[in-house]
C-alpha cells in the first residue's frame, strides 16, 4: 500500500497485489511452472479513493485502475494544481458507495 494523494476531502492508495513488507512486489522471487514470473498471472493494482466528506471508498482495479493510471502519468508530466486534482477525483468518487469502516 502507498498513500498518493490525502488531502482534507480525498485520499488516494495505491494497492500493490503481491506486494512485501517493504511495498514492492515479490517479481522473480519464487521461480516455478506456474509463475515463471514469480506472479500469479491475475496479479492486480489498484486504486482506493476515499471520499472523507461522505465517509464512502471506491477500490478501483481492471480498467478503472489502467484509466485512473493514465491520469496519474498526465499528473507527473504536467503537474495539476489541487483543485484540478480534486475535480478528478471527485467524478471517481461519484461512484463510491462503501461506507469506510475501521476495524
Amino acid at each position: 500500500m502507498q498513500t498518493l494523494y490525502d488531502s482534507e476531502t480525498y485520499s488516494v492508495t495505491h494497492m500493490l497485489a503481491n506486494a512485501g513488507a517493504d511495498g514492492k512486489t515479490a517479481l522473480g522471487t519464487v521461480q516455478t511452472v506456474q509463475y515463471p514470473l514469480g506472479v500469479p498471472m491475475l496479479a492486480r493494482h489498484g486504486f482506493e479513493i476515499v471520499d472523507k466528506r461522505t465517509g464512502k471508498e471506491v477500490y478501483l482495479d481492471g480498467s478503472w485502475a489502467e484509466l485512473f493510471q493514465q491520469h496519474i502519468t498526465a499528473w507527473q508530466v504536467n503537474t495539476p494544481t489541487q483543485e484540478e486534482v480534486e475535480e478528478t477525483l471527485e467524478q471517481y468518487a461519484e461512484l463510491a458507495q462503501n461506507p469506510v469502516v475501521v476495524h
